[in-house]
Protein backbone atom coordinates (compact mmCIF):
# COMPACT_ATOMS: atom_id res chain seq x y z
CA UNK A 1 0.00 0.00 0.00
CA UNK A 2 2.99 2.38 -0.40
CA UNK A 3 2.09 5.58 -2.30
CA UNK A 4 0.32 9.03 -1.42
CA UNK A 5 -1.29 8.83 1.71
CA UNK A 6 -5.26 9.62 1.52
CA UNK A 7 -6.06 11.06 5.23
CA UNK A 8 -9.68 10.11 4.55
CA UNK A 9 -8.76 6.72 4.44
CA UNK A 10 -8.59 3.91 6.49
CA UNK A 11 -6.66 1.52 5.17
CA UNK A 12 -3.34 2.68 5.74
CA UNK A 13 -3.68 3.26 9.36
CA UNK A 14 -5.54 -0.32 10.02
CA UNK A 15 -2.74 -1.85 7.91
CA UNK A 16 -0.34 -0.05 10.27
CA UNK A 17 -2.11 -1.90 13.65
CA UNK A 18 -0.74 -5.18 12.11
CA UNK A 19 -2.16 -7.70 15.23
CA UNK A 20 -5.73 -6.53 14.80
CA UNK A 21 -5.43 -6.65 10.85
CA UNK A 22 -4.63 -10.09 10.80
CA UNK A 23 -7.84 -10.76 13.42
CA UNK A 24 -10.42 -12.17 11.45
CA UNK A 25 -12.72 -10.31 14.04
CA UNK A 26 -10.25 -6.96 14.41
CA UNK A 27 -9.71 -7.11 18.14
CA UNK A 28 -8.22 -3.90 19.47
CA UNK A 29 -5.20 -5.81 20.70
CA UNK A 30 -2.89 -2.58 21.68
CA UNK A 31 -6.19 -0.82 23.43
CA UNK A 32 -7.20 -3.78 25.90
CA UNK A 33 -3.02 -4.54 26.53
CA UNK A 34 -2.93 -0.97 27.76
CA UNK A 35 -5.90 -1.36 29.60
CA UNK A 36 -4.48 -4.40 31.58
CA UNK A 37 -1.44 -2.37 32.18
CA UNK A 38 -3.67 0.06 33.66
CA UNK A 39 -4.73 -2.37 35.81
CA UNK A 40 -7.95 -1.71 34.16
CA UNK A 41 -9.29 -5.76 33.40
CA UNK A 42 -12.71 -5.46 33.43
CA UNK A 43 -12.28 -2.57 31.33
CA UNK A 44 -9.75 -4.70 29.05
CA UNK A 45 -12.19 -7.64 29.03
CA UNK A 46 -14.87 -5.81 27.78
CA UNK A 47 -13.04 -4.00 24.81
CA UNK A 48 -12.50 -7.62 23.94
CA UNK A 49 -15.41 -8.69 24.10
CA UNK A 50 -16.73 -6.27 21.82
CA UNK A 51 -14.93 -7.90 18.65
CA UNK A 52 -14.45 -11.57 19.66
CA UNK A 53 -17.56 -12.53 22.51
CA UNK A 54 -15.21 -15.03 23.96
CA UNK A 55 -12.25 -13.43 25.79
CA UNK A 56 -11.86 -16.66 28.43
CA UNK A 57 -11.96 -19.04 25.69
CA UNK A 58 -9.95 -17.49 22.83
CA UNK A 59 -7.25 -16.42 25.54
CA UNK A 60 -6.94 -20.35 25.75
CA UNK A 61 -7.30 -21.92 22.27
CA UNK A 62 -7.30 -19.48 19.83
CA UNK A 63 -4.89 -20.21 16.92
CA UNK A 64 -3.35 -17.09 17.28
CA UNK A 65 -3.03 -15.15 13.48
CA UNK A 66 -2.19 -11.63 15.88
CA UNK A 67 0.59 -12.83 17.26
CA UNK A 68 3.02 -13.49 13.40
CA UNK A 69 1.40 -10.37 12.62
CA UNK A 70 2.90 -8.57 15.47
CA UNK A 71 5.61 -5.86 14.78
CA UNK A 72 7.40 -6.78 18.06
CA UNK A 73 8.47 -10.21 16.28
CA UNK A 74 10.24 -7.65 13.73
CA UNK A 75 12.17 -5.93 16.89
CA UNK A 76 13.10 -9.05 17.79
CA UNK A 77 11.93 -13.06 17.10
CA UNK A 78 9.32 -13.17 19.90
CA UNK A 79 5.98 -11.41 19.57
CA UNK A 80 4.17 -10.11 22.21
CA UNK A 81 2.23 -12.86 23.98
CA UNK A 82 -1.28 -11.33 23.00
CA UNK A 83 -3.22 -14.50 23.33
CA UNK A 84 -2.20 -15.01 27.07
CA UNK A 85 -2.80 -11.29 28.08
CA UNK A 86 -6.42 -12.02 26.49
CA UNK A 87 -6.78 -14.60 28.73
CA UNK A 88 -5.74 -12.74 31.96
CA UNK A 89 -8.15 -10.11 31.85
CA UNK A 90 -10.55 -12.58 31.15
CA UNK A 91 -9.67 -14.53 34.18
CA UNK A 92 -9.10 -11.58 36.13
CA UNK A 93 -11.74 -9.56 35.47
CA UNK A 94 -14.85 -8.38 37.86
CA UNK A 95 -18.35 -9.84 37.77
CA UNK A 96 -19.56 -8.25 34.23
CA UNK A 97 -23.00 -10.46 33.84
CA UNK A 98 -25.08 -7.96 35.11
CA UNK A 99 -23.80 -5.33 32.70
CA UNK A 100 -24.06 -7.97 29.74
CA UNK A 101 -27.43 -8.94 30.67
CA UNK A 102 -28.93 -5.37 30.69
CA UNK A 103 -27.78 -5.64 27.26
CA UNK A 104 -30.83 -7.55 26.51
CA UNK A 105 -33.53 -5.17 25.09
CA UNK A 106 -36.78 -4.24 26.93
CA UNK A 107 -38.63 -3.58 23.61
CA UNK A 108 -38.91 -6.69 20.64
CA UNK A 109 -38.81 -5.62 17.03
CA UNK A 110 -41.11 -8.62 16.20
CA UNK A 111 -38.31 -10.48 13.83
CA UNK A 112 -37.32 -13.89 14.54
CA UNK A 113 -34.44 -15.66 14.04
CA UNK A 114 -33.36 -19.69 13.72
CA UNK A 115 -29.91 -20.52 14.50
CA UNK A 116 -29.03 -23.96 13.41
CA UNK A 117 -26.34 -25.28 15.59
CA UNK A 118 -25.61 -24.26 18.91
CA UNK A 119 -21.27 -23.52 18.36
CA UNK A 120 -19.34 -20.15 18.32
CA UNK A 121 -20.83 -18.50 15.21
CA UNK A 122 -24.64 -18.94 16.32
CA UNK A 123 -23.76 -17.29 19.68
CA UNK A 124 -22.20 -14.41 18.19
CA UNK A 125 -25.36 -13.83 15.48
CA UNK A 126 -27.42 -13.96 18.78
CA UNK A 127 -25.35 -11.80 20.97
CA UNK A 128 -25.40 -9.05 18.33
CA UNK A 129 -29.30 -9.57 17.22
CA UNK A 130 -30.55 -10.22 20.87
CA UNK A 131 -29.72 -6.41 22.10
CA UNK A 132 -31.92 -5.10 19.11
CA UNK A 133 -34.80 -7.13 19.90
CA UNK A 134 -34.87 -9.96 17.74
CA UNK A 135 -36.09 -13.16 19.12
CA UNK A 136 -33.32 -15.44 19.07
CA UNK A 137 -34.28 -19.17 18.74
CA UNK A 138 -30.73 -21.80 18.81
CA UNK A 139 -31.33 -25.59 17.85
CA UNK A 140 -29.13 -27.72 18.55
CA UNK A 141 -28.89 -31.53 18.29
CA UNK A 142 -26.95 -32.07 21.58
CA UNK A 143 -27.98 -31.11 24.57
CA UNK A 144 -25.68 -28.38 25.89
CA UNK A 145 -24.49 -25.11 23.76
CA UNK A 146 -20.65 -24.48 22.68
CA UNK A 147 -20.33 -27.01 19.47
CA UNK A 148 -16.66 -28.24 18.37
CA UNK A 149 -15.77 -25.72 21.71
CA UNK A 150 -17.45 -28.01 23.96
CA UNK A 151 -17.08 -31.27 22.30
CA UNK A 152 -13.86 -31.72 20.53
CA UNK A 153 -11.43 -29.37 22.43
CA UNK A 154 -10.34 -31.27 25.27
CA UNK A 155 -10.83 -29.87 29.20
CA UNK A 156 -6.89 -29.63 30.05
CA UNK A 157 -7.24 -26.88 27.27
CA UNK A 158 -10.24 -25.13 27.86
CA UNK A 159 -12.04 -25.54 31.31
CA UNK A 160 -16.15 -26.36 31.07
CA UNK A 161 -16.75 -23.40 33.96
CA UNK A 162 -14.84 -20.65 32.04
CA UNK A 163 -16.95 -22.43 28.67
CA UNK A 164 -20.08 -21.86 29.92
CA UNK A 165 -19.54 -18.41 31.97
CA UNK A 166 -19.33 -17.29 28.52
CA UNK A 167 -22.10 -19.07 26.99
CA UNK A 168 -24.33 -17.77 30.23
CA UNK A 169 -23.89 -14.02 29.43
CA UNK A 170 -25.62 -14.90 25.98
CA UNK A 171 -27.92 -17.08 26.70
CA UNK A 172 -28.97 -14.63 29.95
CA UNK A 173 -29.27 -11.90 26.94
CA UNK A 174 -32.75 -13.59 26.42
CA UNK A 175 -32.07 -16.29 24.32
CA UNK A 176 -34.35 -19.44 23.26
CA UNK A 177 -33.06 -22.78 23.21
CA UNK A 178 -34.00 -25.96 21.45
CA UNK A 179 -31.48 -28.67 23.20
CA UNK A 180 -31.68 -31.86 21.71
CA UNK A 181 -33.54 -31.14 18.78
CA UNK A 182 -32.45 -32.35 15.38
CA UNK A 183 -33.05 -29.88 12.73
CA UNK A 184 -34.45 -32.42 9.62
CA UNK A 185 -35.61 -29.70 7.24
CA UNK A 186 -35.20 -26.01 6.59
CA UNK A 187 -38.34 -25.75 4.85
CA UNK A 188 -40.72 -25.72 7.84
CA UNK A 189 -38.23 -23.18 10.05
CA UNK A 190 -38.58 -20.76 7.15
CA UNK A 191 -42.29 -21.15 7.36
CA UNK A 192 -41.79 -19.65 11.37
CA UNK A 193 -38.55 -17.90 11.56
CA UNK A 194 -37.61 -14.65 9.20
CA UNK A 195 -34.60 -15.49 8.36
CA UNK A 196 -32.17 -18.97 9.46
CA UNK A 197 -28.41 -18.90 10.09
CA UNK A 198 -26.83 -22.18 9.28
CA UNK A 199 -23.96 -22.79 11.88
CA UNK A 200 -24.05 -26.89 11.78
CA UNK A 201 -20.18 -27.06 11.56
CA UNK A 202 -18.33 -29.81 9.82
CA UNK A 203 -19.51 -32.95 11.72
CA UNK A 204 -17.70 -35.35 9.84
CA UNK A 205 -14.69 -36.94 9.95
CA UNK A 206 -12.59 -37.75 7.20
CA UNK A 207 -11.83 -41.63 6.76
CA UNK A 208 -8.74 -43.75 5.54
CA UNK A 209 -10.58 -46.02 2.65
CA UNK A 210 -7.19 -47.90 2.31
CA UNK A 211 -6.82 -51.79 1.77
CA UNK A 212 -7.30 -53.60 5.14
CA UNK A 213 -9.11 -50.80 7.08
CA UNK A 214 -12.71 -52.78 7.52
CA UNK A 215 -11.03 -55.68 8.66
CA UNK A 216 -9.57 -53.72 11.70
CA UNK A 217 -13.30 -52.59 12.53
CA UNK A 218 -13.42 -50.36 16.17
CA UNK A 219 -9.42 -50.69 16.41
CA UNK A 220 -9.47 -47.82 13.90
CA UNK A 221 -11.80 -44.53 15.13
CA UNK A 222 -12.34 -40.87 13.40
CA UNK A 223 -10.52 -38.87 15.91
CA UNK A 224 -13.19 -36.58 16.20
CA UNK A 225 -15.76 -38.99 17.14
CA UNK A 226 -13.69 -40.56 19.25
CA UNK A 227 -13.02 -37.51 21.10
CA UNK A 228 -16.94 -36.44 20.91
CA UNK A 229 -17.44 -40.10 23.07
CA UNK A 230 -14.80 -38.61 25.57
CA UNK A 231 -16.36 -35.28 25.83
CA UNK A 232 -19.79 -36.69 26.44
CA UNK A 233 -18.63 -39.46 29.09
CA UNK A 234 -19.18 -42.19 26.41
CA UNK A 235 -15.45 -43.18 26.48
CA UNK A 236 -13.32 -43.01 29.50
CA UNK A 237 -10.11 -44.97 28.70
CA UNK A 238 -8.27 -46.22 26.90
CA UNK A 239 -4.80 -48.63 26.18
CA UNK A 240 -1.57 -49.89 25.01
CA UNK A 241 0.43 -47.91 21.98
CA UNK A 242 -1.97 -45.16 20.59
CA UNK A 243 -0.98 -44.02 16.37
CA UNK A 244 -2.65 -40.93 15.77
CA UNK A 245 -2.19 -40.06 12.09
CA UNK A 246 -2.60 -36.54 11.26
CA UNK A 247 -0.83 -33.31 11.76
CA UNK A 248 -3.11 -30.45 12.88
CA UNK A 249 -4.47 -29.64 16.30
CA UNK A 250 -7.15 -32.75 16.53
CA UNK A 251 -4.58 -34.74 16.34
CA UNK A 252 -2.86 -33.05 19.16
CA UNK A 253 -5.39 -33.50 20.87
CA UNK A 254 -6.43 -36.68 20.41
CA UNK A 255 -2.59 -37.75 21.62
CA UNK A 256 -2.69 -36.11 24.76
CA UNK A 257 -6.26 -36.92 25.48
CA UNK A 258 -5.26 -40.79 24.67
CA UNK A 259 -2.30 -39.83 27.18
CA UNK A 260 -4.30 -38.72 30.64
CA UNK A 261 -6.76 -41.73 29.30
CA UNK A 262 -4.30 -44.59 30.24
CA UNK A 263 -2.48 -45.28 26.91
CA UNK A 264 1.37 -46.33 27.56
CA UNK A 265 2.66 -44.91 24.31
CA UNK A 266 1.34 -42.27 22.05
CA UNK A 267 2.42 -42.07 18.53
CA UNK A 268 1.58 -38.94 16.36
CA UNK A 269 1.93 -39.68 12.56
CA UNK A 270 2.25 -37.73 9.83
CA UNK A 271 3.54 -36.80 6.05
CA UNK A 272 4.92 -33.62 6.76
CA UNK A 273 7.66 -32.69 8.57
CA UNK A 274 7.54 -31.86 12.25
CA UNK A 275 7.57 -28.23 11.40
CA UNK A 276 5.26 -28.38 8.32
CA UNK A 277 2.54 -29.88 10.16
CA UNK A 278 -0.44 -27.65 10.34
CA UNK A 279 -0.60 -27.73 14.14
CA UNK A 280 -0.13 -25.02 16.53
CA UNK A 281 3.56 -24.21 17.43
CA UNK A 282 2.57 -24.23 20.97
CA UNK A 283 0.19 -27.27 20.79
CA UNK A 284 3.29 -29.42 19.47
CA UNK A 285 5.36 -28.24 21.94
CA UNK A 286 3.18 -29.13 24.65
CA UNK A 287 2.55 -33.01 23.19
CA UNK A 288 6.42 -33.43 23.05
CA UNK A 289 6.92 -31.97 26.20
CA UNK A 290 4.01 -34.95 27.73
CA UNK A 291 6.32 -37.58 25.97
CA UNK A 292 4.56 -38.08 23.00
CA UNK A 293 6.68 -39.35 20.19
CA UNK A 294 6.40 -38.21 16.36
CA UNK A 295 6.95 -40.06 13.11
CA UNK A 296 7.37 -37.69 10.32
CA UNK A 297 7.10 -38.49 6.27
CA UNK A 298 4.91 -41.15 6.67
CA UNK A 299 2.56 -41.58 4.33
CA UNK A 300 -0.08 -44.47 5.12
CA UNK A 301 -0.99 -46.74 1.93
CA UNK A 302 -2.89 -50.18 3.31
CA UNK A 303 -4.39 -51.64 7.23
CA UNK A 304 -3.24 -55.34 8.25
CA UNK A 305 -4.58 -56.96 11.13
CA UNK A 306 -1.79 -59.07 12.94
CA UNK A 307 -2.30 -61.09 16.57
CA UNK A 308 -5.40 -58.42 17.09
CA UNK A 309 -3.51 -55.81 16.56
CA UNK A 310 -3.42 -52.75 13.98
CA UNK A 311 -0.54 -52.59 11.71
CA UNK A 312 0.10 -49.74 9.23
CA UNK A 313 2.12 -50.14 6.38
CA UNK A 314 3.46 -46.26 4.77
CA UNK A 315 5.43 -45.15 2.32
CA UNK A 316 8.23 -42.77 3.28
CA UNK A 317 7.89 -39.45 1.56
CA UNK A 318 11.03 -37.61 0.44
CA UNK A 319 8.82 -34.26 0.50
CA UNK A 320 4.76 -33.74 0.37
CA UNK A 321 4.42 -30.33 -1.11
CA UNK A 322 5.29 -28.91 -4.16
CA UNK A 323 6.82 -24.99 -4.46
CA UNK A 324 3.25 -23.53 -4.52
CA UNK A 325 2.56 -25.16 -1.17
CA UNK A 326 0.26 -27.57 -2.56
CA UNK A 327 0.02 -31.36 -1.44
CA UNK A 328 2.17 -33.42 -4.19
CA UNK A 329 3.78 -35.90 -2.08
CA UNK A 330 7.23 -37.63 -3.76
CA UNK A 331 7.85 -40.72 -2.62
CA UNK A 332 10.88 -42.53 -1.77
CA UNK A 333 11.44 -45.01 -3.76
CA UNK A 334 11.34 -48.57 -2.11
CA UNK A 335 11.41 -47.32 0.93
CA UNK A 336 8.39 -48.59 3.35
CA UNK A 337 7.65 -48.77 7.45
CA UNK A 338 5.34 -50.72 9.16
CA UNK A 339 4.09 -49.60 12.62
CA UNK A 340 1.92 -51.53 15.11
CA UNK A 341 -1.13 -50.46 17.58
CA UNK A 342 -3.36 -51.47 19.74
CA UNK A 343 -5.65 -48.33 18.27
CA UNK A 344 -5.59 -46.15 15.44
CA UNK A 345 -7.03 -42.33 15.96
CA UNK A 346 -7.98 -41.00 12.37
CA UNK A 347 -7.07 -37.03 12.73
CA UNK A 348 -7.51 -36.01 8.91
CA UNK A 349 -9.84 -33.33 8.21
CA UNK A 350 -13.23 -32.93 8.92
CA UNK A 351 -15.99 -32.51 5.95
CA UNK A 352 -19.27 -30.23 6.05
CA UNK A 353 -22.47 -32.22 5.81
CA UNK A 354 -26.12 -31.07 4.92
CA UNK A 355 -28.79 -33.61 4.91
CA UNK A 356 -31.29 -31.12 6.62
CA UNK A 357 -31.28 -28.82 3.55
CA UNK A 358 -34.60 -30.22 0.60
CA UNK A 359 -32.44 -30.19 -2.90
CA UNK A 360 -35.84 -28.01 -3.92
CA UNK A 361 -35.27 -25.28 -1.40
CA UNK A 362 -33.72 -22.73 -3.86
CA UNK A 363 -29.93 -22.71 -2.44
CA UNK A 364 -27.18 -22.91 -5.35
CA UNK A 365 -24.49 -25.75 -4.64
CA UNK A 366 -21.28 -25.27 -6.42
CA UNK A 367 -19.08 -27.74 -7.74
CA UNK A 368 -17.78 -29.23 -4.47
CA UNK A 369 -21.56 -30.02 -3.15
CA UNK A 370 -21.62 -27.40 -0.51
CA UNK A 371 -23.46 -24.54 -0.47
CA UNK A 372 -21.97 -21.03 -2.21
CA UNK A 373 -22.51 -18.34 0.14
CA UNK A 374 -21.28 -14.52 -0.08
CA UNK A 375 -17.75 -14.28 2.13
CA UNK A 376 -18.83 -10.79 3.15
CA UNK A 377 -22.57 -11.33 3.84
CA UNK A 378 -22.46 -14.82 4.40
CA UNK A 379 -25.79 -14.65 2.73
CA UNK A 380 -26.25 -18.01 0.30
CA UNK A 381 -28.79 -18.06 -3.01
CA UNK A 382 -31.57 -18.04 -0.83
CA UNK A 383 -32.22 -14.56 0.59
CA UNK A 384 -33.35 -15.30 3.95
CA UNK A 385 -30.88 -18.12 4.74
CA UNK A 386 -27.22 -17.07 5.82
CA UNK A 387 -24.28 -19.54 7.15
CA UNK A 388 -21.26 -19.21 9.34
CA UNK A 389 -18.41 -21.15 11.35
CA UNK A 390 -17.05 -24.52 9.76
CA UNK A 391 -20.64 -25.16 7.77
CA UNK A 392 -19.55 -21.58 6.00
CA UNK A 393 -15.92 -22.71 3.96
CA UNK A 394 -14.61 -25.49 6.05
CA UNK A 395 -12.85 -26.16 9.31
CA UNK A 396 -10.97 -22.95 11.07
CA UNK A 397 -10.92 -21.63 14.49
CA UNK A 398 -13.21 -20.12 16.61
CA UNK A 399 -12.16 -16.74 15.88
CA UNK A 400 -12.82 -17.49 12.03
CA UNK A 401 -16.57 -18.40 13.41
CA UNK A 402 -17.27 -15.43 15.43
CA UNK A 403 -16.04 -13.00 12.46
CA UNK A 404 -18.66 -14.93 10.72
CA UNK A 405 -21.19 -14.47 13.14
CA UNK A 406 -20.44 -10.69 13.34
CA UNK A 407 -20.93 -10.53 9.49
CA UNK A 408 -23.93 -12.31 9.18
CA UNK A 409 -25.83 -10.69 11.75
CA UNK A 410 -25.38 -7.59 10.75
CA UNK A 411 -26.36 -8.82 6.87
CA UNK A 412 -29.61 -10.21 8.80
CA UNK A 413 -30.19 -6.80 10.28
CA UNK A 414 -29.87 -4.81 7.20
CA UNK A 415 -31.98 -6.90 5.41
CA UNK A 416 -35.00 -5.95 6.76
CA UNK A 417 -34.61 -2.09 6.39
CA UNK A 418 -36.40 -0.57 3.64
CA UNK A 419 -34.19 0.32 0.65
CA UNK A 420 -32.65 4.01 0.23
CA UNK A 421 -34.18 5.16 3.55
CA UNK A 422 -30.96 3.99 5.93
CA UNK A 423 -27.28 4.68 4.39
CA UNK A 424 -25.07 1.86 5.43
CA UNK A 425 -22.70 2.70 8.46
CA UNK A 426 -19.65 2.75 6.77
CA UNK A 427 -15.87 1.70 8.28
CA UNK A 428 -14.53 4.81 9.96
CA UNK A 429 -11.73 5.99 12.07
CA UNK A 430 -10.74 8.70 14.84
CA UNK A 431 -7.68 10.31 15.85
CA UNK A 432 -6.85 11.62 18.62
CA UNK A 433 -3.37 13.38 19.73
CA UNK A 434 -2.12 11.72 22.79
CA UNK A 435 0.24 15.06 23.58
CA UNK A 436 0.43 15.68 27.31
CA UNK A 437 3.11 18.55 27.16
CA UNK A 438 6.13 19.36 24.79
CA UNK A 439 7.56 15.37 25.62
CA UNK A 440 5.58 13.60 27.66
CA UNK A 441 2.50 11.14 26.00
CA UNK A 442 0.07 9.56 27.77
CA UNK A 443 0.60 6.09 27.08
CA UNK A 444 3.51 4.29 27.99
CA UNK A 445 6.14 5.12 25.15
CA UNK A 446 9.43 3.97 26.06
CA UNK A 447 10.80 0.72 24.36
CA UNK A 448 10.96 -2.78 26.85
CA UNK A 449 13.85 -4.99 25.87
CA UNK A 450 11.96 -7.66 27.78
CA UNK A 451 11.97 -11.15 26.18
CA UNK A 452 8.64 -12.99 25.98
CA UNK A 453 6.82 -14.22 29.03
CA UNK A 454 6.72 -18.06 29.56
CA UNK A 455 4.33 -19.55 30.33
CA UNK A 456 3.73 -22.12 33.49
CA UNK A 457 2.26 -25.32 33.03
CA UNK A 458 0.78 -27.54 35.98
CA UNK A 459 3.59 -30.35 36.35
CA UNK A 460 2.23 -32.44 39.45
CA UNK A 461 2.91 -35.65 39.64
CA UNK A 462 -0.40 -37.08 38.73
CA UNK A 463 -1.10 -34.63 35.97
CA UNK A 464 -1.18 -36.66 33.02
CA UNK A 465 -4.08 -38.74 34.81
CA UNK A 466 -6.61 -35.79 35.32
CA UNK A 467 -8.41 -34.87 31.72
CA UNK A 468 -10.15 -32.43 33.74
CA UNK A 469 -6.26 -30.35 35.01
CA UNK A 470 -6.00 -27.45 33.15
CA UNK A 471 -2.02 -27.86 31.90
CA UNK A 472 -2.03 -23.74 31.41
CA UNK A 473 -2.03 -21.88 34.38
CA UNK A 474 -2.25 -18.52 33.04
CA UNK A 475 0.31 -15.24 33.19
CA UNK A 476 0.73 -14.17 36.94
CA UNK A 477 0.33 -10.49 37.72
CA UNK A 478 4.16 -10.10 37.67
CA UNK A 479 4.39 -11.63 34.03
CA UNK A 480 2.18 -9.02 32.96
CA UNK A 481 3.60 -6.62 33.81
CA UNK A 482 6.61 -6.77 32.08
CA UNK A 483 4.51 -8.67 29.12
CA UNK A 484 2.46 -5.30 28.34
CA UNK A 485 5.47 -2.96 28.29
CA UNK A 486 6.69 -5.53 25.05
CA UNK A 487 3.67 -4.12 23.04
CA UNK A 488 4.46 -1.33 20.79
CA UNK A 489 1.14 0.84 20.64
CA UNK A 490 1.13 0.39 17.05
CA UNK A 491 -2.46 2.03 17.01
CA UNK A 492 -1.05 4.98 18.44
CA UNK A 493 -0.04 6.84 15.20
CA UNK A 494 3.08 8.75 13.85
CA UNK A 495 0.87 12.19 12.19
CA UNK A 496 2.85 14.52 10.28
CA UNK A 497 1.94 17.64 8.76
CA UNK A 498 4.39 18.80 5.65
CA UNK A 499 3.35 21.72 5.51
CA UNK A 500 4.97 22.80 9.36
CA UNK A 501 8.11 20.80 8.21
CA UNK A 502 11.56 23.21 7.92
CA UNK A 503 13.66 19.55 6.76
CA UNK A 504 15.85 19.97 9.09
CA UNK A 505 16.27 16.72 9.61
CA UNK A 506 15.87 16.29 13.61
CA UNK A 507 13.03 13.73 13.31
CA UNK A 508 15.61 11.34 10.63
CA UNK A 509 18.66 11.81 13.21
CA UNK A 510 17.04 10.54 16.47
CA UNK A 511 14.94 7.55 15.15
CA UNK A 512 16.50 4.67 16.84
CA UNK A 513 15.51 2.47 14.31
CA UNK A 514 16.51 4.63 11.04
CA UNK A 515 12.80 4.06 9.79
CA UNK A 516 12.78 8.03 8.57
CA UNK A 517 13.59 9.44 5.39
CA UNK A 518 13.64 12.69 3.55
CA UNK A 519 14.08 12.27 -0.06
CA UNK A 520 12.74 12.94 -3.56
CA UNK A 521 9.40 11.13 -4.63
CA UNK A 522 11.29 9.05 -7.70
CA UNK A 523 14.41 7.95 -5.20
CA UNK A 524 11.92 6.09 -2.43
CA UNK A 525 13.40 2.47 -2.61
CA UNK A 526 16.91 3.66 -3.22
CA UNK A 527 17.27 6.44 -0.79
CA UNK A 528 16.15 5.10 2.84
CA UNK A 529 17.80 5.27 6.05
CA UNK A 530 17.95 1.67 6.73
CA UNK A 531 16.96 -0.76 3.87
CA UNK A 532 13.35 -1.93 2.79
CA UNK A 533 12.65 -5.44 4.28
CA UNK A 534 9.03 -6.55 4.10
CA UNK A 535 7.61 -5.19 0.79
CA UNK A 536 4.14 -6.58 1.92
CA UNK A 537 4.02 -3.64 4.61
CA UNK A 538 3.24 0.00 3.51
CA UNK A 539 5.63 2.93 3.63
CA UNK A 540 4.30 6.07 4.36
CA UNK A 541 4.74 8.99 1.74
CA UNK A 542 3.60 12.62 2.60
CA UNK A 543 2.43 14.60 0.35
CA UNK A 544 5.79 17.15 -1.11
CA UNK A 545 6.85 19.46 1.76
CA UNK A 546 6.34 23.15 0.27
CA UNK A 547 9.69 23.79 0.21
CA UNK A 548 11.86 21.76 -1.76
CA UNK A 549 9.04 19.02 -2.60
CA UNK A 550 10.73 16.65 -1.53
CA UNK A 551 8.16 13.98 1.03
CA UNK A 552 8.69 12.37 3.99
CA UNK A 553 9.34 8.66 3.74
CA UNK A 554 8.42 6.25 6.97
CA UNK A 555 9.04 2.40 7.28
CA UNK A 556 6.51 0.90 9.83
CA UNK A 557 8.01 -2.17 9.56
CA UNK A 558 11.15 -0.71 11.90
CA UNK A 559 8.90 2.03 13.60
CA UNK A 560 8.57 1.38 17.26
CA UNK A 561 6.25 4.46 17.99
CA UNK A 562 8.26 5.74 20.25
CA UNK A 563 7.31 9.26 20.00
CA UNK A 564 10.85 10.85 20.03
CA UNK A 565 10.41 12.13 16.19
CA UNK A 566 7.79 14.25 17.88
CA UNK A 567 9.56 14.94 20.90
CA UNK A 568 12.14 16.39 19.04
CA UNK A 569 10.58 18.00 16.27
CA UNK A 570 10.92 22.00 16.83
CA UNK A 571 7.58 22.69 14.41
CA UNK A 572 5.54 20.34 15.63
CA UNK A 573 5.41 19.12 12.52
CA UNK A 574 5.01 15.36 14.09
CA UNK A 575 2.28 13.78 16.33
CA UNK A 576 1.77 11.21 18.25
CA UNK A 577 -1.87 10.46 17.75
CA UNK A 578 -4.40 7.30 18.75
CA UNK A 579 -6.14 5.82 15.92
CA UNK A 580 -9.19 4.02 16.96
CA UNK A 581 -10.76 1.64 13.63
CA UNK A 582 -15.03 1.60 13.82
CA UNK A 583 -15.80 -1.53 12.21
CA UNK A 584 -19.88 -1.50 12.27
CA UNK A 585 -22.38 -4.23 13.36
CA UNK A 586 -25.32 -5.00 13.34
CA UNK A 587 -27.43 -2.17 14.76
CA UNK A 588 -24.84 0.12 14.77
CA UNK A 589 -27.24 2.63 12.37
CA UNK A 590 -30.98 2.36 12.79
CA UNK A 591 -33.57 0.42 11.05
CA UNK A 592 -36.44 0.52 9.55
CA UNK A 593 -38.66 -2.92 8.65
CA UNK A 594 -40.47 -3.98 5.50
Amino acid sequence: MSGFFDEKSTDFYHQVVDCQWACPAHTDVPEYIRLIAAGRYTDAYLVNRQSNVFPGVLGRVCDRPCEPACRRGRVENEPVAICRLKRFAADHKDDVEKTLKEQRSSVMNGRKIALIGGGPASLTVANDLLPLGYECTIFEKDGNLGGAMRSLIPLFRLPSAVLNEEIRFIVNMGLTLELGQTVTGLKDLLLRYDRLFVASGAPLGKELNLPGRKSLGSAVAVGIEWLQGVSFGQIKKIAGHVLVIGGGNTAMDCARTALRLGADRVTVVAPEGFDEMLASPWEKDDASQEGIGFRNGLLPYSFEKEENRAVINFSVLASCYDGDGRWAPVLKENERERLAADQVLLAIGQERSFPFIESDLGIDFGENGFPVIDPVDMRSSHPKIYFGGDAAFGPKNIIWAVAHGHRAAKAIHESFMIPGEQEEARTAMTLTSQRMGLHDWSYSNHYSPSPRQKMSHFSGPDHLNDLGREVELGFTESQVLVEVERCLNCDIQTVFAPSQCIECDACVDICPVDCLSITDASLVENDLSSPRLDVDQPLYLSPQMPTTGQIMVKDENFCLHCGLCAERCPTGAWDMQKFTLFLPKAGDHGSKKN
